[in-house]
């Protein structure tokens, strides 16, 4: 829960800001129709309207992403000056991005200018109540302990001091404070008993979500602790590094602190690529659902001893392990058992070092059926795997699902899952069993260190074009 507690507040954020949003025009709507004596020149009814609305409100929530207010930093901050400006903002582009909109598809939204000058101002409205509310709940919320991050602060510096008081006076920021690493004389004298002699002892006893460093002393030695346990980390950069930060600023109390990030695949990008997660599975599972019970069924038929599906544990972000759903493509002698196992129990040994050498790829592989040749040419066996998407196992988009054993192969593992594994992936679309095992990891960890929205839809494409000309697929 503390893991994805930024990830369901931005979530949060965006549903309550569209349903404001929707509120607003529909109520301008009423007004004008209900309340305003004057006459009216449009027949649109309130219910027709308002869906027209629902229709154009992720045009509005991009102006707002557009504009900042998504950000952890700028939604909890101290002042409320930056987030309300924005707002004003946000209203008025909101507003003008629909009457642009309306003069290209001449849907004819706002007939009259009032109405406009009204929706304007009840967004602004609306969104304002609509925060203030959210807001409040979720200090609430933090004050109560649920959500927050343990925070643990390494540095000799007089801003380890300050983070500690701040972080403990302060519970509705949304951080607890763990563990400190540090002189005596740099931790507050009510805190004493927070000192760690080391980071590794305070990782391994803290149970630290968040590590803050506030001085410059083995930066990467901790970035690449914070990586391997899959932590966040602030780096508290001194006044002279602050003109060339990299990273998102965020301010803890009046500190400022750098989150250097070990993918771009963080706050809105995070909670957009879920929603397209789940609109992409539950369209493509009611698609595919007769063609998936077809294959169910001729599966069964051929061996009504054993489940057609199987489920093989995989890991995903955070070294999480999960079920990953597939069709059973495997004589079931062999299901549940590594290559080396299968071959050794077939009496053929040998092919064990041709299946490694060949990237875990052997033509006519003796442990596949005659019917799981096919659905894995046709990459059909992945399709339960849809169900693991929903379900926020996997992303569709993502480094290959490793299973367990697999990881110690993986200079960087860590720095791989900080990611969900996905369905599809730049390894899959650039060769799947074609290319080296070095080769895929290099591609899975340029994905990771390099995610950007015109990847996805790239991958997503080429992986479209894949599957229907069964390129790599064996």
């Amino acid at each position: 829960m503390r893991k994805k507690s930024d990830f369901i507040l931005r979530f949060c954020l965006i549903v309550g800001d569209a349903l404001a949003l929707i509120l607003s025009f529909a109520v301008a709507y009423f007004v004008r129709v209900h309340v305003d004596p004057r006459p009216y020149a449009f027949e649109s009814q309130l219910l027709e309207f308002t869906w027209t609305i629902v229709f154009l409100v992720p045009i509005m929530l991009v102006i707002l992403a557009a504009l900042g207010l998504y950000k952890k930093s700028i939604f909890l901050g101290r002042s409320r000056f930056p987030e309300r400006m924005r707002l004003v903002l946000a209203a008025v582009l909101s507003v003008a991005a629909l009457i642009v909109y309306d003069f290209f598809v001449g849907e004819n939204l706002f007939p009259v200018r009032v109405m406009a000058v009204t929706a304007m101002v009840l967004c602004f409205v609306f969104l304002l109540v609509e925060r203030i509310l959210v807001r409040f709940i979720v200090r609430q919320i933090f004050r109560n302990d649920y959500g927050t991050k343990r925070v643990v602060i390494i540095g000799n510096h007089k801003n380890t001091e300050y983070l500690a008081d701040y972080i403990t006076a302060t519970p509705e920021c949304g951080y607890r404070l763990a563990g400190v690493v540090a002189n005596r004389k740099y931790i507050p004298r009510d805190l004493k008993t927070h000192q760690y002699s080391s980071l590794k002892d305070a990782l391994k006893k803290a149970r630290a979500d968040v590590i803050f460093q506030t001085d410059e002393k083995s930066t990467e030695y901790v970035y690449k602790q914070a990586i391997a346990r899959h932590l966040l980390y602030y780096f508290v950069p001194s006044e002279t590094a602050l003109s060339s930060h990299f990273g998102e600023l965020e301010l803890v109390g009046n500190t400022p602190a750098v989150l250097v990030m070990a993918t771009p695949l963080t706050g809105g990008y995070a909670v957009v690529k879920r929603t397209f997660d789940i609109v992409f599975s539950l369209v493509a599972i009611i698609i595919t659902l007769i063609p998936m019970a077809i294959i169910w069924l001729i599966i069964k038929f051929s061996d009504f001893k054993h489940s057609p599906m199987y489920a093989d544990d995989r890991l995903t972000q955070y070294n999480r392990k999960f079920k990953c759903y597939k069709f059973r493509s495997m004589k079931s002698e062999y299901s549940g058992l590594t290559a080396e196992e299968a071959f050794i129990k077939m009496g053929k040994p040998e092919l064990i070092k041709k299946y490694r050498r060949d990237g875990d790829y052997m033509k006519n592989d003796p442990r596949i059926t005659k019917i799981g040749k096919f659905i894995r040419k046709t990459s059909l066996d992945e399709l339960p795997q849809l169900f693991n998407i929903l379900k926020g196992d996997i992303s569709l988009i993502g480094p290959r699902a490793l299973l367990p054993g697999e990881l110690r192969d993986y200079g960087d593992r860590s720095l791989l899952l900080t990611v969900k594994s996905g369905l599809t992936g730049f390894a899959q679309v650039s060769g799947r069993r074609d290319i080296s095992f070095e080769e895929r990891r290099a591609l899975d960890i340029y994905y990771v260190r390099n995610w950007s929205l015109m990847l996805d839809l790239s991958i997503f494409f080429k992986t479209i074009a894949a599957v229907f000309k069964g390129e790599g697929a064996k």
